[in-house]
């Protein structure tokens, strides 16, 4: 699907995952960068190099950086220690330059947002949904590899855009993809569980079987309310799917509820709550200050001026 310049223009909001592009850029073999002492700066490096190229190629009206400080403090753990177990918390080094990743956003003309009580994926969900309560016709484009995402398209213009692949998914591409719809997905997880996220689902239910009760049965509820209908489906251990899914019920809802990307977030200390779609304005890029930014970081002179000059050579462009 193409969308159209005039929709891009007038009604187009990009929605980045920042981390990402931040670990990507962090663990790649091709990306290296050390300051003036030795440290390492390749995350921070490859990720400003990222949003100089995305402005360049997009040139966004509307645009918003999400970015994730909520390891082992957010909700979710609260309602599930094992939620992310398996995630260590980051070392001095890659700390300073996820603090660097939010704060080269300023300069750069971005909005950008984090918390400590919410993920990126719930920050990403309550802009999408404020940005189409004030424009129905506004299509979001998510830029993330993170399946979770998709629960987050509504209409036929919204995609979730791995950027690197280039490769670009509507709603009808998760349908045809997973078998279930975006709005199915969190009950989809909630059977089938995570286990990058150390999300459990139900035990012995994989992709084909939840597909086949969603179907059926259309959400999680509708599952649990027609219990004594599955053994009468055609599917592989039907008959004892209804007793594993008994046994389970909790951990099914607590796994859906642990997907669910929150999309009314309601909180005045949380500055993504109360933003509205003109606030997501690319602002123009302040040269100075980006300059000042990457001496404060100690970038060597080389680095340094290949991103200068990526930005000089954008800022013609950008209002």
């Amino acid at each position: 699907m193409k969308i159209s310049n005039s929709i891009e223009a007038e009604s187009l909001v990009y929605l980045v995952d920042a981390s990402i592009y931040i670990f990507q850029a962090h663990f790649s073999p091709y990306v290296d960068c050390k300051n003036e002492d030795g440290e390492d700066l390749s995350g921070l490096y490859g990720f400003t190099q990222f949003l100089i190229q995305l402005i360049r190629r997009v040139k966004p009206r509307f645009i918003a950086i999400a970015h994730d400080e909520s390891l082992f403090s957010g909700f979710r753990h609260q309602l599930s220690a094992d939620y992310k177990s398996n995630r260590e918390l980051p070392d001095k080094n890659l700390g300073m330059q996820l603090t660097g990743c939010f704060e080269v956003c300023s300069p750069l003309g971005l909005s950008a947002f984090s918390s400590r009580m919410y993920e990126a994926d719930d920050i990403i969900g309550t802009l999408a949904s404020t940005v189409r309560s004030e424009n129905s016709n506004v299509a979001v484009h998510i830029l993330s590899k993170d399946k979770d995402l998709a629960q987050l398209l509504k209409n036929k213009t919204d995609c979730l855009w791995d950027y690197s692949a280039n490769k670009r998914r509507y709603l009808d591409d998760i349908t045809t993809e997973y078998g279930v719809s975006p709005e199915q997905f969190a009950d989809y997880l909630g059977l089938v569980g995570d286990p990058v996220d150390c999300i459990s689902g139900v035990p012995g239910v994989g992709a084909v079987k939840a597909k086949l009760l969603l179907k059926e049965f259309g959400s999680l509820e509708g599952v649990y309310k027609n219990l004594d209908r599955i053994p009468k489906l055609s599917m592989r251990g039907s008959s004892t799917l209804t007793n594993t899914l008994v046994e389970n019920r909790e951990s099914a809802f607590l796994s859906r509820t642990l997907a669910t990307i929150q999309c009314s977030v309601d909180d005045n200390e949380e500055t993504f709550s109360t933003v509205s779609l003109n606030m997501l304005n690319l602002k123009e890029i302040d040269r100075s200050a980006f300059a000042l930014f990457l001496d404060d970081y100690r970038f060597c002179n080389s680095e340094k001026h290949k991103l200068i000059e990526m930005v000089s050579d954008l800022s013609t462009q950008v209002v």
